[in-house]
């Protein structure tokens, strides 16, 4: 296969550091040059010892790819070495890379010399996130070398396992922050607490351990309940969207469910323009790691005095938009976010702010959602919508009742995913429970402003949902909306 063509799906595409274990970064430019035919060896084998580790391999897609291929888990070596970080080793051959990996006690070589394996079964690692650092204070530059640079430093104070520079999504730029996974609760403690306090060119670094720093994001964001923890795990499985050991699991979770549940077909949903996996957990959900994240698709409106009539937002906008945006508002709050089917153009923005100036008599003010916010949402949204595909499936599975098996998740409001403190799903409740779900089809307006609710949303009123069986099904919205103005789909 050609190095060109493993680039995008190799182990590179993430930015990962590895260690030779004691205390050097793997391919630093002055110990390449000074060091003997013996170091560059050992230098090379840890390099691939890094790509088939406990810390990578089963949450990178590739690698797993090629460990799962061959039965027995062999894997080309000159595969391994066609990745960007061994391309110094491949004009010495395969030979050679076959030769230094032979010092490794971790990887075996075959006797033809041209493929690798563990020596050891795999093992899912334990305390990731708690044995990772934020470091803050880089500087915003990033040049050739920088990245082995980091990995020495923070090899200083412990052995590592990875060492991620935090980039801005679409431009990828270097944010002048890292993430360090530490293979060791000691080197965490070492570092946090190592006097004089790390620094980095002269100048002091902002550090914290990465839970603190989710928590710190989660109290600037105002985020509390599922927001808050929406927000945390985004932070937490984000990095590893792929994860082996759940696949299997789900695997065999499947196997134990015997044949009729096997025969079972799938729910999927289209949200943002991409196709979702619904599961059955929680009354239907989606993957995070599967969320799309299409910037510049909420506003924030702020200035409503704690309360709002979905109707005075709806009706506006349906002048222009085909389909019914999705809206949040916890009652009592002055703010609530708006949810639209594509990322909104200038012109779109505008026309929003001159068509709603006002909302429960105030003189509300419209602004662009933060970024971490907006993924936040757009998770709520998408979770919603598959509870929404997964009630309505198991109502057309039943007896055609929208309502289904007691009403999971109904259409919204607060029955649904409004409810916050309750049960989310209401998979477990009858009768009264399914007649609640099914009354709250929309957070209606004509409910009384004193009617108790901890949250209300407005569903999408678009295709945002699915039935067993189908593709990517098209659900009406409840309520028939005009078109005339341009169209807002993804």
């Amino acid at each position: 296969m050609a190095t060109g063509a493993l680039e995008k799906n190799s182990p590179e595409a993430e930015t990962v550091a590895e260690t030779n274990g004691e205390g050097k970064a793997i391919g630093d430019p002055e110990d390449v040059s000074m060091e003997d035919e013996t170091e560059k060896l050992q230098r090379a084998a840890k390099q691939i010892e890094f790509y088939f580790a406990d810390s990578n391999l089963p949450f990178d897609r590739f690698m797993w790819t090629l460990y799962t291929a061959n039965p027995d888990h062999w894997v080309p070596i000159s595969t391994v070495a066609s990745f960007k970080r061994m391309r110094e080793f491949m004009p010495l051959g395969v030979e050679w890379v076959a030769k230094a990996l032979r010092l490794s006690s971790e990887l075996e070589v075959d006797e033809t010399n041209t493929q690798v394996r563990r020596t050891t079964e795999i093992q899912e690692p334990k305390g990731q996130f708690d044995r990772s650092v934020y470091a803050k204070g880089f500087g915003d530059e990033e040049y050739p070398g920088i990245q082995l640079e980091l990995e020495k430093y923070f090899n200083k104070y412990g052995k590592t396992n990875a060492v991620r520079m935090r980039r801005i999504d679409g431009t990828k730029a270097f944010k002048g922050s890292v993430f360090v996974e530490f293979a060791d609760f000691k080197s965490v403690d070492d570092f946090l607490n190592a006097d004089p306090k790390p620094s980095w060119k002269g100048e002091d670094l902002l550090i914290m351990t990465k839970e603190a720093y989710c928590d710190m994001k989660i109290k600037e964001k105002g985020l509390t309940g599922k927001a808050a923890a929406n927000r945390k795990d985004l932070m937490v499985t984000r990095p590893r969207g792929f994860n082996a050991f759940q696949e299997m699991a789900k695997g065999d979770k499947d196997k134990s469910k015997g044949g009729k549940d096997k025969a079972k077909p799938e729910i999927w949903l289209e949200f943002m323009g991409t196709r979702l996996r619904v599961h059955e957990d929680n009354g239907g959900s989606v993957k995070i790691e599967d969320v799309p994240y299409v910037k510049g698709s909420t506003l924030k409106f702020t200035g409503c005095g704690g309360d709002v009539s979905f109707k005075d937002i709806k009706q506006p906008l349906q002048k222009r938009f085909s389909r019914v945006p999705y809206i949040q508002h916890d009652k009592g709050n002055d703010w609530g976010l708006v949810g639209f089917e594509k990322t909104l153009s200038e012109d779109e923005i505008n026309f929003v702010k001159e068509n709603i100036k006002t909302l429960n008599s105030n003189d509300i003010s419209w602004s662009a959602s933060e970024e971490e916010e907006e993924k936040t949402f757009l998770v709520e949204r998408a979770n919603f919508a598959a509870r929404t595909a997964l009630n309505r499936s198991q109502g057309n599975e039943s007896s055609g009742s929208r309502g289904g098996r007691g009403g999971r998740g109904g259409r919204g409001g607060r029955g649904g995913r409004g409810n916050r403190g309750g049960n989310r799903g209401g998979g477990d409740r009858k009768g009264r429970d399914n007649n609640k779900a099914a009354s709250s089809a929309a957070a209606t307006d004509d409910e009384p402003k004193g009617a108790k609710r901890k949250r209300a949303v407005e569903p999408d009123g678009a295709p945002d949902t699915g039935v067993r069986g189908q593709g990517v099904p098209l659900i009406q919205s409840a309520k028939k909306v005009r078109t005339d103005g341009d169209d807002a789909t993804s």
